[in-house]
């Protein structure tokens, strides 16, 4: 991976939806020197959660005096969570976080770390391509374990039992091969919008075409959409919808949870495609017949769109990472510096079916499609972190269900962008 890759960020810290709360000792360090530090993070099953049993257990026997007590929180939970416990004053110690705006209100709260100085050169060298993406106002929150560019993951078999030779370049060839594979009698496309932002990462990427990268960061700025391209990313997305491209019931429809979701139809050939980030194999293995990879399973990078000022090649995408909250014990540095460390990033990229955030551990990437979206990524001009973590939690829940709303036929273009407006002008 370049280290010259570009995350846009949130770098102008705004008023957050977070209350400020009063410092207080860190309830983890104890008289005799005993420390214990709670953890919390989304792999609620299967080799995620193994994952991080294995590498507790490991930092464990590196430093004998700290016990790591991890909360493991379903990841369409784990925000609203956070949130309640940061507002407490009683957050976790160490917390999943994704940077951007989100991060950024953490940090006007007063809740998180400034660890800038307090993670090693080790582990700033292993992730130095995408540790701006916890990077507010020149210092950093947050050590990242993975990068996560989207695309779109379909069923090779199922492309072939309809036809379809080649992956769809432009979003004019996507709606062609959605109406060739209705008809052989699959759901073209799968979407998880009861979970919303599976929808909502639908007008992420067509806003990604139609706006150029000064519109994009400008949005990040003042979190309001006033230029002209955020009303066509609506336009164009709604010119999909009413292609009626997507699974029967997608309403209702979660993300990652069981056979029935988005991810679910993928892996039991239900569904053809889904648009998701570079975790989703991971997902999809998980929900197969025999909980083994998909073996048909491909990936394409989102469409290019006609007329938009967006640079070709250019990618949504997020980043994973863990921050510390601002009370906690030292140790939680060393438990972010261990975490970055080669061998344990190789087995978070294996166990998660992931590309990891360290540049050390990427030729742990094996899996042919994983390696398409490497590639992809590498070459990309540039990469914008998902809208709702860009822009924070107020204006992004906004976006996303205003989006959601254009998928139920209850809401227009201008109403996204008039909910984006009206929630950052509360904000």
């Amino acid at each position: 991976m370049k280290a010259t890759k570009i995350l846009l960020a949130s770098a102008i810290v705004t008023a957050g939806a977070l209350a400020l709360g009063g410092c207080s000792a860190s309830p983890g360090e104890s008289a005799d020197g005993e420390v214990t530090l709670t953890f919390w993070q989304n792999s609620t099953t299967g080799d995620g959660q193994k994952y991080w049993k294995d590498t507790i257990a490991a930092f464990e026997a590196k430093y004998p005096d700290v016990t790591v007590k991890m909360q493991s929180i379903q990841n369409e939970e784990m925000d609203g969570k956070l949130q309640t416990s940061l507002n407490s004053n009683e957050g976790p110690d160490i917390f999943m976080a994704r940077g951007g705006g989100k991060l950024a209100d953490v940090v006007e709260a007063g809740q998180v770390m400034d660890i800038t100085d307090k993670i090693s050169d080790a582990t700033k060298s292993a992730v130095s391509s995408s540790l701006s993406a916890f990077e507010i106002d020149g210092k950093n929150y947050g050590v990242p374990t993975a990068v996560l560019p989207s695309g779109i993951f379909y069923s090779a078999d199922l492309f072939e039992a309809a036809g379809v030779t080649t992956a769809p370049t432009t979003i004019e060839e996507l709606t062609d091969v959605t109406a060739d594979l209705r008809t052989s009698g699959v759901a073209p496309i799968a979407v998880g919008a009861k979970d919303a932002w599976p929808a909502a990462h639908w007008y992420y990427n067509f806003a990604l075409r139609a706006c150029s990268k000064d519109a994009l960061d400008e949005a990040a700025s003042t979190r309001t959409f006033d230029d002209e391209c955020w009303l066509t990313a609506g336009e164009n997305l709604q010119k999909l919808i009413d292609a009626e491209p997507f699974n029967d019931g997608f309403l209702t429809t979660t993300a990652q949870q069981g056979a029935g979701s988005s991810a679910g139809l993928l892996a039991n050939h239900k569904a053809s495609m889904e648009l998701m980030g570079a975790w989703d194999p991971g997902v999809i293995a998980s929900l197969t017949p025999d909980e083994k990879p998909l073996p048909d399973l491909s990936w394409f990078p989102f469409p290019e769109v006609e007329g938009g000022d967006g640079e070709a090649g250019a990618m949504m995408g997020g980043v994973d990472g863990f921050s510390c909250w601002v009370n906690a014990p030292k140790e939680c540095v060393d438990f972010l510096d261990f975490i970055a460390e080669k061998g344990n990033q190789e087995a978070y990229a294996k166990a998660f079916q992931t590309v990891p955030a360290s540049s050390e551990a990427q030729a742990a990437v094996t899996d042919p499609v994983l390696k398409n979206i490497l590639d992809a990524y590498s070459a990309a001009p540039y990469v914008v972190v998902w809208l709702d973590t860009l822009y924070g939690q107020s204006v992004g829940n906004a976006l996303n269900v205003a989006v959601v709303n254009m998928f139920a036929g209850q809401g227009t273009a201008q109403d996204i962008v008039d909910a984006v407006n009206s929630a950052a002008a509360k904000s």
